[in-house]
């Protein structure tokens, strides 16, 4: 947009609107007058950053939620930010300056979203001031959630259809992550400190009801659709983007800040989920590659990363590439016997292992044919510790059954994977 464009007000456009009905001065301060310079005298370029004082008149609910929302908190950052550093105060002045360099500028106001492209990618009124109750998607979620979010819901990634939500549904963001979630509003997104923080919200059962009890008539999700063993995205995501070795610098020339990364590529790994609870009990996830490294702030102090191992570099996603059809759901042997996606050892840098440890699959699921054969645990087995399988198995402690030769190198995880509780 030319620099006009952006702040052009669409006069007769916008006094149509209810918005329209409050003075310039109402929002904005400064002064009706025809000299430039006085008009723009104390004037308030963004109002909404002020929700409680501009917005909560009309707005109540969303404007007393909205500042603890994670777009207007930005506590994801911190959250992880702050676990691999170790949370150290005498590092947080340096990681403060870094977080104002690089990552502040994430933050999004009211308007940032209802009337004007956000800041941190150019900025530039909608549609003359116009404001629009439902963002328009490519210049408000994906003009910010673009590299990967958008690019893979778009189509945009050579070689990768786009999501079928949105190639054959034209569904936008909102149709899933509606205004209450974005606003601060539901029980989830409360006060979160992480996007993942919580509960799945929005889960896919919302609108597929019939696959979580296997009614829809698809073998694999009567055998895996209850959620347990395998995230949706596991069967019906492709490949998407990974990304190594951002690092963060401010530029000696001009004096702005910029980063570098060291690769982008596309993956599809399943590894084990690092985040696994009540909420999301998923055992095999997608993961992602997220282009941490421990010397990613070096510029603003050394060994600001300390604690670089507390979380995994190959991180839980829901990629946004969604597919009836993936190469993974062809067969049950496209999956199971197939080491080449899933995250096993050999696909993590030596420096990494140690930070991804709950990450890495370290047996792929057998054959089907050996669930098939597999006896049911003794439903005495409830009481016991998860991971003791192989503690009484391969010894026969206690008198328990050996197992056999073609089970040598199989872990605790495999156990419950074939043998079920009755």
């Amino acid at each position: 947009m030319e620099p006009w464009e952006k702040v052009l007000v669409d006069a007769e456009a916008f006094l149509a609107t209810d918005h329209g009905e409050l003075t310039c001065i109402e929002c904005h301060n400064g002064t009706n007058v025809s000299n430039k310079d006085e008009a723009h005298a104390g004037m308030i370029a963004s109002p909404s950053e002020q929700p409680d004082v501009y917005c909560a008149e009309c707005h109540e609910e969303e404007s007393a939620a909205y500042p603890a929302a994670l777009h207007a908190t930005q506590a994801g950052y911190w959250t992880t930010i702050n676990a691999r550093n170790g949370n150290i105060p005498e590092d947080h002045p340096a990681l403060e300056e870094m977080f104002g360099n690089h990552c502040a500028s994430c933050h999004t106001s009211c308007g940032e979203c209802h009337v004007s492209q956000p800041k941190n990618v150019g900025g530039g009124l909608f549609t003359g001031h116009v404001f629009e109750k439902t963002p328009p998607m490519t210049r408000s979620c994906t003009a910010c959630h673009g590299s990967r979010v958008g690019n893979e819901f778009l189509g945009k990634n050579e070689g990768i259809p786009g999501d079928v939500h949105f190639r054959e549904a034209r569904m936008s963001c909102v149709k899933c992550h509606e205004g209450a979630e974005l606003h601060g509003m539901t029980e989830t997104a409360a006060g979160a400190d992480h996007r993942y923080s919580g509960a799945e919200d929005p889960q896919c059962i919302d609108c597929h009801q019939y696959v979580a009890d296997g009614s829809d008539g698809v073998e694999m999700h009567a055998q895996h659709g209850d959620g347990t063993e395998l995230s949706c995205q596991v069967c019906h995501s492709v490949t998407y983007t990974s990304c190594d070795g951002c690092h963060v610098a401010v530029s000696e020339t001009s004096g702005n800040p910029y980063f570098e990364t060291e690769a982008t590529y596309h993956t599809f790994f399943i590894g084990l989920n690092p985040i696994r609870s009540e909420d999301r009990p998923a055992k095999y996830v997608p993961v992602r590659h997220v282009p941490v490294a421990p010397t990613s702030y070096e510029f603003y102090g050394e060994n600001l990363l300390r604690n670089f191992d507390a979380l995994p570099t190959w991180v839980y996603t829901t990629p946004h590439n969604i597919q009836r059809n993936t190469p993974q759901n062809a067969s049950c042997e496209a999956c199971h016997t197939n080491p080449e996606i899933f995250l096993t050892a050999d696909k993590v840098q030596a420096v990494e292992q140690n930070a991804n440890a709950s990450v890495i699959v370290k047996t792929v699921p057998p054959a089907v044919e050996l669930f098939l054969a597999a006896m049911p645990q003794p439903a005495a087995h409830a009481e016991l510790v998860s991971d003791s399988c192989v503690a009484c198995h391969e010894t026969g402690i206690r008198n328990s059954p050996m197992y056999p030769e073609d089970h040598i190198g199989f872990s605790n995880e495999s156990c419950s994977g074939c043998h079920k509780l009755p």
